[in-house]
């Protein structure tokens, strides 16, 4: 069963969160969205690829809203005997003196034209581990430091283990954000210099683990990135790793995950070109390339554009650059398609929350993990002001997104939404649907007719949903942070809030009414074939660009064959 895959793979792509399908629950947001049209592009492309992930049985969180506004979090578990058959072979780690042993689960993603990709999901619950063990692999970015670094260790150094007792014969690694850092020190096993070496070094020779190691860092402040204490550490590892060693490479005074991945790394990356530039300053001396996210086009599109698609440029799922000719599409065309995409929003939006909205009125989206740095309280820091836009020009809001369970502002901005919401009824209808997810993702970003990105820049690293939303003719109103400023062409593609050197929340909100009220609302209204023109512009400019198969190709030809 595994060794097609073993003969053909020869880079391994390692990744905390990965998501494969609605089904699964492996995933938490953005970076496991990333890694799931990875998984889904690499098969487009039949690139010879392996997926390593955790299995997380009991998922990330089930998100429900109580009568307060306030999120509570269950469980959120999957059953993987339904999509992955459990393979034969164990591997141990030790980890606090104990043999904890892991067992791959085999998902095989089949994409359109036949080509199957392998994702291993690893798992403890095993018979042979200790029961503390078994949780390892249990729920997504849960418990403590202790608990994470128990994962990070099955990750790393468990999942090349595995990779290695499979048969694979991995030739590139590429690690996914720091969490599986650790693998780069098992390649450095066996490589000591014979008569010792830099001091920086421990002895050891690096160059060959460079040599097969990719990073992508996707988090553009110091505090994002993970860290351990090094009596963590030591009591957790201690005779597994050269203690020393992971000093040398991660940093003395914690195992700073980041540093291990980029001192061991011979390519590395940031996700879009700011973030980059942000990723050199804030580690100064390392070398970061700039390979800006995209989005699986056939995963992300709805029913109505495809079709549409396919109708024009039939080759558009394995080349999107086709969609450059979006912009000779009939208007008429192109507005029937986006209302049925906003009819299937609607529709599900009623079902969601019992609340009918209007198809005839503007629909205002945003969806992202509720944290502060999103700024999802921009829209609504001057209720007066939104109220004075809707009597002239009406407007609704559809709002997602979860916050991580101890994040306790996260949850303060959905409760504060909620009140928000409640004060706003008569005047603007708000409505904000629970347990964002993959299912919900499409029909949010292809229904809505203008989307909403207000992070506090330079802390976008990237984003996705704004791509998501142009394939299907939606347009981008964001702060010009993360992949926007490379997409945003003003008043075509959609419309900047502030500008690119880094405005203040009082300047940023300011400008976001102003665009409302002067831009965006009237247009739609007074407007609709110069609405319609732009809806052609983001899809031939954004569509045909900011998507996985371009993004593949980068990292196949600059990372993967150096």
């Amino acid at each position: 069963m595994i060794d097609e895959f073993t003969r053909r793979s020869r880079i391994a792509y390692f990744s905390m969160e990965i998501a494969l399908r609605p089904e699964i629950h492996t995933y938490a947001g953005g970076l496991g969205i990333l890694a799931g049209d990875t998984v889904r592009s690499c098969a487009d492309l039949e690139l010879p690829v392996v997926f390593v992930t955790l299995i997380s049985r009991m998922g990330y969180i089930r998100q429900e809203i109580d009568a307060g506004g306030r999120q509570v979090e269950h469980p959120d578990p999957w059953e993987p005997e339904r999509w992955a058959r459990k393979l034969g072979a164990k591997v141990a780690v030790v980890i606090e003196g104990r043999d904890v042993w892991i067992q791959p689960w085999l998902y095989r993603h089949r994409g359109s034209l036949g080509y199957e990709i392998p994702v291993l999901l690893l798992d403890t619950v095993l018979d042979e581990n200790a029961p503390e063990d078994r949780d390892i692999c249990a729920s997504l970015y849960g418990g403590d430091d202790a608990y994470r670094l128990n994962q990070e260790i099955v990750l790393g150094i468990g999942g090349y283990r595995l990779l290695r007792s499979l048969g694979f014969d991995i030739e590139t690694y590429h690690m996914n954000e720091g969490h599986s850092a650790l693998l780069a020190m098992e390649l450095l096993h066996g490589r000591r210099r014979p008569n010792g070496g830099p001091a920086e070094h421990a002895g050891y020779d690096p160059e060959a683990a460079r040599q097969q190691c990719v990073f992508t860092t996707h988090t553009p402040v110091e505090a994002g990135h993970d860290r351990f204490a090094y009596d963590l550490v030591t009591r957790k590892l201690d005779g597994t790793l050269d203690i020393a060693a992971l000093k040398a490479f991660s940093g003395p005074d914690c195992l700073n995950m980041t540093r291990l991945a980029l001192n061991l790394s011979g390519y590395v990356n940031g996700v879009a070109k700011r973030h980059a530039e942000i990723s050199r300053k804030l580690f100064p001396g390392y070398r970061v390339h700039a390979i800006t996210n995209g989005v699986h086009v056939e995963t992300w599109t709805s029913e109505s554009f495809a079709q549409l698609y396919q109708d024009h440029f039939p080759q558009w799922r394995h080349e999107p650059e086709a969609l450059m000719r979006a912009d000779g599409l009939d208007d008429g065309e192109v507005w029937k398609a986006h209302r049925q995409a906003k009819l299937a929003l609607l529709d599900r939006v009623a079902q969601e929350t019992g609340t009918r909205l209007s198809p005839d009125v503007l629909t205002l989206g945003y969806a992202r993990r509720m944290t502060g740095y999103k700024r999802l309280d921009l829209l609504f820091s001057d209720p007066d002001r939104l109220r004075s836009l809707a009597r002239r020009h009406p407007f609704q809001v559809v709002v997602a997104g979860k916050a991580h369970p101890r994040d306790e502002g996260g949850k303060r901005i959905i409760e504060a939404l909620h009140r928000c919401r409640d004060a706003l009824a008569g005047d603007i209808p708000v409505v904000f649907l629970p347990n964002y997810d993959m299912d919900l993702a499409r029909p949010l970003t292809s229904g809505s007719d203008v989307w909403l990105n207000t992070p506090l820049p330079p802390l976008e690293a990237s984003g996705t949903s704004g791509m998501k939303a142009a394939l299907n003719g939606v347009l981008n109103l964001g702060v010009l942070d993360g992949w926007w400023i490379e997409a945003c062409v003003d008043g075509t593609t959609g419309w900047a809030i502030g500008d690119a050197n880094l405005g203040t929340a009082g300047d940023d909100a300011e400008d976001l009414y102003r665009k409302l009220e002067t831009d965006v609302l009237p247009l739609f209204y007074t407007d609709r074939a110069r609405w319609i023109w732009m809806m052609k512009q983001s899809i031939s400019k954004i569509a045909s660009h900011f998507n996985s198969q371009r993004m593949m190709r980068r990292y196949a030809s600059e990372a993967y064959l150096r």
